[in-house]
């Protein structure tokens, strides 16, 4: 639908006082090359948690070796805001959180860890080229863990898409009808605004219980020089505060939680994390 227009309904879904119900957590999976990180750019420019002065291609790889090759190797985790209105017209404020995934064989773990955070998946297809290896791959394992999965069609305006050859072929494979299949272009943006509204539409809402003691799930983490361990969490039960202390259930060991934030798509510290947000 668009982006939040005012603050009221923003302070809606800030960072723990958001109702789970109003997330979506969600991830791109695709073969390599078939446009994840530009369909990403997209989204964060639709949402607008990217000015459009600031924005550069691949915006979420943030490594040298992939600006230089082209290719996603770190997943990354960003929220975006989005609102969608209801039955009633009123327009209703949602907080997405959204994990693009590295598409290459080599790094099957990185995106099994990132499926493992989420409700649904946009499962990505080049409209030229059609379905692949690493789409089947990555749709299984999306399957595995039971996963909602939204067929999605890119590069819809490049001169030698076949849309609806492999709309149906897509149709086939997920279960569906190839109407149901979306069409976007994430090189000019075409279709992407529909796309954020079916994720509201058909991705589960997070469950958890937020009173019970705090659970979190890391799925990646980094080493930052001035911060430390940087860790990627998706919280399950409770809600995770600054100063508290938490203990890592393989290990055992005790650690106290410095400083608590969410990636929008720069970091940002909040005051905490509740039910379902990442």
């Amino acid at each position: 639908m668009s982006p939040i227009p005012d603050a009221a309904l923003a302070a809606r879904i800030r960072p723990a006082a958001t109702d789970p119900s109003l997330l979506r957590n969600f991830c791109i999976i695709a073969h390599i090359d078939h446009g994840k990180s530009t369909l990403a750019d997209r989204m964060l420019q639709l949402t607008g948690v990217v000015e459009a002065r600031v924005m550069r291609a691949q915006y979420l790889d943030r490594m040298d070796i992939e600006r230089e090759r082209g290719i996603t190797i770190k997943s990354q985790a960003v929220r975006m805001p989005w609102g969608v209105a209801d039955d009633a017209g009123t327009l209703q404020p949602y907080a997405l959180n959204m994990i693009d995934t590295p598409g290459h064989v080599d790094f099957t773990y990185e995106v099994s860890r990132s499926l493992a955070a989420c409700e649904g998946a946009v499962l990505l297809v080049d409209a030229a080229q059609g379905i692949e290896a690493q789409t089947l791959a990555n749709l299984y394992l999306a399957l595995e863990n039971d996963l909602q999965i939204i067929p999605v069609l890119n590069k819809i305006d490049l001169p030698a898409a076949q849309p609806d050859k492999f709309a149906e072929e897509l149709a086939g494979l997920v279960g569906g009808d190839p109407e149901d299949v979306l069409r976007v272009s994430g090189k000019t943006g075409e279709g992407v605004e529909a796309l954020l509204d079916r994720i509201v539409e058909l991705v589960p809402a997070p469950q958890g219980d937020a009173n019970a003691p705090a659970r979190a799930m890391i799925f990646d983490s980094v080493y930052d020089t001035y911060r430390g361990v940087v860790t990627y969490v998706r919280v399950v039960d409770g809600q995770l505060h600054p100063r508290e202390r938490i203990a890592m259930m393989s290990t055992r060991a005790t650690h106290e939680l410095l400083e608590i934030g969410v990636s929008s798509p720069e970091p940002a510290p909040t005051q905490g994390l509740g039910v379902g947000e990442v």
